[in-house]
Formats: C-alpha cells, structure tokens, sequence
C-alpha cells in the first residue's frame, strides 16, 4: 500500500554519487525535542544522517543526492534506558538507535516524501497520512520553478482523532492518530483484495477525518488530489514540524 503517489516506483538509477541536487532543511518548531529520521527507497544507499535529535527551534540540513526517493518523518518522546537502548513513543522503528539505518517509521506517523529530479529533473514532494498522524508538518519550496507551492498538514489531530484510532501515552494524552487500516487491518480500510481500487476503496468517514482537517495531505491509497506537488529547476526544500 503506497503513502504517495510515487514513493513505492522501483527504478534502477536512484543515486548518482558526487551530485547533489537538494539540500534539505528541517526545523523543529515544536516546544519539545524531536527525532527526526529518513528513509531512502528501495534500500539504495542512504543518507549519511538517517535519524538525529532536534531541539526546540533548532534546524538541520541535509544535502540530497540527484535523483532521490525517500521519506522523512519526526519521532516524539524518545529516551535511552539504562542499557543504552533508544525507544520513542510514536514513529519509532524497533532498531533501539537514534540512526534509522534503513528502517522506516512505525505507524502512525506523519510523512513528507520526495522524488527529488526522477523524471525530466522534476520533483514531486507530498505530505502523507496514509500511515496516520503524529504530528503537524509541512513543506515548502526553496526556489524552482513551475508551481512550487507549498503542502502541509498544520493542524494537531491528536486532540480530535477519534477514539478507535488513538494512540495514548501513559498519563492518557493522546500522541497519535492511526488510520483505520491500522487499526482494523480489514481490506475495506486498506485498500486491499476485493477493495483494491479507486472504485471498490472510496472513502470512509475515517479518512474523511484526515483530508477535512489536512486537505493538501494524502489521507488514503486512492486520495491523489490534491497531494502531489511539483517543482523544478533544483530547488531547495524546508520541512517544518509543528508548522
């Protein structure tokens, strides 16, 4: 089940080694400390930087090779035990390390996803719910090109998730929205079997939820409107959580 248009493509020539296209900024405009981490598609080489601590208002910035597929995404509540293993409270990847290293995020997270010059030296870029929520992001253009706008999801649906689909630390606040697939794992909610098309699969009052409140993300496997946006002319990229 894709969580973007065009993350799932699988091409031979993802990186070329020494050309950079990109640089992507990231900044954490929450009042708490993030993770942040990122995944290279189709296990091609990562980035040197897969997952790192971000303060309140800090930024980072990572440069992106040309062309590029991959994700990134924000972990919450994480913390290291006495062992010395690193664990997080939503978008964790069961590897015990700040470093993804090749995994990608437990749902539900929030996802923003990059071909970065795939085809003709476009971009495409999206912000993606198709593996729930975690937290409100959003991505803008730097330069380019063409239409170059920018995507976010800027609103917390943690507050309004619905109840059979929210995730709870242990003092009962709710720090994650799952989607249904997530949380029924029924064919009807993932697009699956017998459900496997835009036709059979429409929406549910449970994807509504997210693409009422966050219309520019992806809220299901058939949601293509308006989710994909375009720039060229190798433009720069800034990702903001907690926009």
């Amino acid at each position: 089940m894709r969580t973007g248009i065009l993350f799932g493509l699988t091409l031979a020539f993802l990186f070329i080694h020494g050309a950079h296209s990109a640089t992507i900024t990231i900044t954490n405009n929450c009042s708490y400390t993030i993770w942040p981490g990122d995944l290279t598609a189709n296990q091609n080489p990562q980035l040197p930087n897969t997952g790192f601590e971000l303060a309140s208002l800090a930024s980072t910035s990572l440069d992106i090779p040309n062309p590029w597929t991959g994700r990134f995404w924000a972990r919450t509540g994480c913390s290291t035990d006495g062992s010395g293993k690193f664990t997080c409270a939503t978008a964790d990847y069961g590897s015990s390390q700040v470093s993804c290293n090749g995994k990608s995020a437990i749902p539900p997270t929030s996802l923003v996803e990059f071909d970065i010059a795939l085809i003709d030296g476009q971009d495409f870029y999206d912000v993606s719910l198709v593996d729930g929520f975690n937290l409100p992001v959003s991505v803008t253009p730097q330069g380019g090109s063409g239409p170059c706008k920018s995507s976010s999801c800027p609103v917390d649906l943690n507050p309004t998730c619905p109840t059979d689909l929210q995730v709870k630390a242990s003092d009962g606040s709710v720090i994650g929205c799952k989607t249904a697939c997530i949380a029924f794992n029924q064919p009807q909610h993932c697009c699956t079997g017998n459900y496997s098309s835009p036709e059979t699969c429409p929406p549910t009052s449970y994807s509504q939820f997210f693409k009422e409140r966050c219309p520019q993300a992806y809220s299901n496997a058939y949601d293509d409107q308006p989710g994909l946006f375009t720039c060229s002319g190798g433009p720069d990229y800034k990702i903001v959580f907690c926009p």
